[in-house]
């Protein structure tokens, strides 16, 4: 198949067009030494809990070469989720009020392939957290930000409340983006906001102690100490990005699909106490907190002392 070369402009003002909040470019090619060895050491240490599948497919996830054959180029966007409309003190992470993003970011990127003349599977593949790929890397090394102390991505003056997503193409680029330099500086107000401690403070963190890991991924009972560390909310925890001084410059997003809605808004501290099946399914129809179940969710609900 004859490369044609992508017009890096053109990729950023379709990008803009279909609602991202950035996106940049990047060559395809094996992640630095320092970044595998870090990924590395942090799996052998049980860091990443039961999270099984980041321990799966470490050489893909090392290289993108070897999850799209041919692969050429990496383009890294960013889509705000910050809803507009939120209660005064959210028991839900920010992330989890509207629809799944894995539906609708892929949705966008597939868009952003047909709007390019590009065919997936042909051309490349979109990937939104649904695979082996280094998402905050490869949206660094595409110039969109650097990765924060709380290991999330920090894109200037605009912050962390974006979702993530990559096509990876076989073509290469006229032109590829440099990475921006990380303006943490000695801020630790993540670090020190983190209600578990799981925050190393390299950008790093235990999973096992984490109140996200916790309430979404973990199955099985919650450490006593959980239900405390919870504050306000059981699903997600966003204690680490609310403290952060670069999301003073967040923006509610301007995306339908992640407005909560009004039902969902209404809720309050006794209606979650005697959430039943019909009523979850119901809010969160589309939603990804569906990935911690009903059983899951009750299990937060149940130790949650806001």
């Amino acid at each position: 198949m004859d490369k044609k070369v992508l017009q890096a402009q053109t990729i950023k003002a379709e990008a803009a067009r279909l609602g991202f909040s950035a996106c940049g470019l990047a060559r395809a090619e094996r992640v630095d030494q320092m970044q595998e060895a870090r990924f590395r050491k942090w799996i052998a240490e049980g860091k990443h809990g039961e999270m099984d599948y980041l321990a799966r497919n470490i050489e893909k996830r090392m290289d993108p070469r070897l999850l799209v054959e041919g692969a050429q180029t990496i383009v890294a966007v960013a889509m705000n989720y910050l809803p507009a409309h939120l209660p005064e003190k959210p028991p839900l992470a920010r992330y989890a009020y509207g629809k799944d993003y894995h539906d609708v970011v892929r949705e966008r990127l597939l868009a952003l392939m047909q709007s390019l003349n590009l065919k997936p599977f042909e051309d490349g593949r979109a990937f939104v957290d649904t695979a082996p790929v280094d998402e905050r890397y490869w949206a660094v090394k595409a110039g969109l930000g650097w990765t924060g102390r709380n290991g999330q991505l920090i894109i200037p003056r605009a912050g962390s409340y974006f979702f993530l997503g990559e096509l990876i193409l076989v073509h290469p680029a006229d032109a590829y983006d440099s990475p921006k330099r990380n303006l943490c500086g000695n801020c630790r107000a993540c670090v020190d906001a983190c209600p578990a401690g799981a925050l190393c403070g390299d950008g790093s963190m235990d999973a096992r102690k984490c109140l996200s890991y916790l309430t979404i991924e973990h199955r099985g009972p919650l450490p006593e100490e959980a239900g405390e560390q919870m504050g306000d909310c059981f699903y997600g925890c966003d204690r680490c990005a609310e403290v952060c001084p670069w999301n003073r410059f967040a923006r509610p997003t301007q995306e339908a699909a992640f407005a909560p809605s009004a039902e969902l808004l209404r809720m309050k501290t006794e209606d979650w106490r005697t959430l039943d099946v019909e009523t979850y399914r119901r809010l969160f129809k589309g939603s990804a907190v569906k990935r911690a179940k009903y059983e899951g969710l009750k299990r937060n609900i149940d130790a949650w002392k806001p």
